[in-house]
């Protein structure tokens, strides 16, 4: 039997039927999907969740809030003539931030980039952070403990089958109650090789040199630089990858640090507004520093960031977008030595509980001197990024926070 169809009812019929081939389609489709998950091994897995958490991370951007000028105006009027009067009297050449609730009230700079081109500061100029990297170390450990990679009560030996000194743990590592001798101390006298090693042949060199520790782990509390280059070592040796990739991939990216890496002399080049340290000579020449064989190694040091890039890190580190709260409770605790005694350190991070509760830490290296201080009950921080070997950081935070203080009401 023949069916002549008019065509509005042909249109009708085609369709309904593209309609259901459709969802036909969608149906194999599910099914082939779902079987592929479910015989997927755990690698496939892990990477759907980084795409699904690199979504996100875009949909929700790390965003600077600023006080409008007419709210700050006092504050900036007074922070500027400090910026001015430390860079005519002690040399400073710098920039600082100064951030309350999570919004921006100053964020200025003095000073030259480059002394021989008299190239000025900006925003964008890049700093190292010396040992202010320490925490970018410590949160790279929590966030491998939060995916059961690691437990913070393994031992370096773990990962490091010959490392020397047995029953060293991660925490201990952390929080500086490891008792590990000074790293520098062994390269300067043990290295034979003109080039500066890397964090894998300084792990090899520790293995060999046999040099005492300072005392056995837990005991007492030391800071260590070498603490920290091993926490980093064991993180490029559980995820298979460079300290430096890690970061950008884990908390860089995520956080929208694009001005942010991690520099190893001789291994890495050097990259656009990287600053170098500085000192004054004199008392009017300013020297570029140079690097030794330390520089190489990451982990204690080296990261590189902007002013700016350092506050998203904190406010992406204190509202829950890299680490969980309990880990960020874990990293402003004071750690502990076998015999209960505190020590006023947690992980990544300098514990001040005198007075009100302070998380801070310094940095100071080749002429970098480096400031990243949080005041918990006023929910202020303040950061200080330097490159010609200022060495008055104390005081220039307490300067700052009774400029806060008397001038800013909210």
């Amino acid at each position: 039997m023949i069916v002549n169809l008019s065509p509005n009812s042909l249109q009708f019929h085609l369709k309904k039927n593209i309609k259901e081939i459709s969802v036909a389609l969608i149906v194999v489709l599910s099914v082939f999907l779902f079987s592929a998950n479910s015989s997927a091994s755990k690698n496939v897995v892990i990477v759907r969740a980084k795409s699904i958490t690199a979504l996100s991370n875009e949909e929700s951007p790390i965003i600077i809030e600023r006080y409008p000028e007419k709210v700050t105006k006092d504050v900036r009027h007074k922070l500027d003539s400090l910026l001015k009067r430390i860079n005519k009297r002690h040399d400073f050449h710098g920039a600082i931030l100064v951030a309350k609730n999570g919004n921006i009230m100053y964020n200025n700079q003095i000073g030259f980039a480059n002394f021989k081109k008299k190239i000025p500061l900006n925003e964008e100029s890049v700093f190292q952070l010396a040992s202010v990297s320490k925490q970018f170390t410590a949160a790279a450990i929590m966030l491998l403990n939060e995916r059961n990679q690691i437990q913070l009560s393994d031992t370096v030996n773990t990962y490091f089958p010959d490392f020397p000194y047995e029953h060293v743990t991660i925490k201990n590592l952390l929080n500086h109650t490891a008792g590990l001798p000074n790293y520098f101390w062994v390269a300067e006298h043990k290295w034979q090789q003109k080039r500066a090693p890397t964090n894998s042949e300084m792990m090899e060199l520790l293995e060999s040199s046999n040099v005492q520790r300072y005392f056995k782990p837990g005991r007492n509390f030391d800071y260590s630089n070498t603490g920290y280059f091993v926490l980093a070592s064991i993180v490029e040796k559980v995820s298979g990858t460079r300290f430096s990739s890690f970061l950008k991939s884990n908390i860089f990216e995520p956080l929208q640090m694009k001005h942010s890496y991690v520099y190893s002399f001789e291994n890495d080049s050097i990259k656009k507004n990287q600053l170098d340290g500085y000192r004054l000579y004199k008392g009017w020449k300013h020297l570029k520093i140079n690097n030794t064989v330390n520089d190489a190694i990451v982990g204690d040091k080296n990261v590189y960031t902007t002013i700016e890039d350092l506050f998203k890190w904190t406010v992406g580190l204190n509202n829950g977008k890299l680490l969980s709260k309990e880990s960020l409770d874990l990293m402003y605790s004071k750690g502990k030595t076998i015999y209960g005694r505190k020590v006023p350190y947690g992980f990544g991070f300098r514990i001040d509980t005198e007075g009100q509760k302070i998380i801070y830490h310094h940095g100071k290296w080749n002429g970098f001197s480096t400031g990243l201080t949080k005041y918990l009950e006023d929910d202020l921080v303040v950061i200080v990024l330097e490159h010609t070997s200022y060495s008055a950081m104390k005081s220039l935070n307490k300067k700052i926070k009774k400029i806060i203080t008397e001038n800013f009401g909210i």
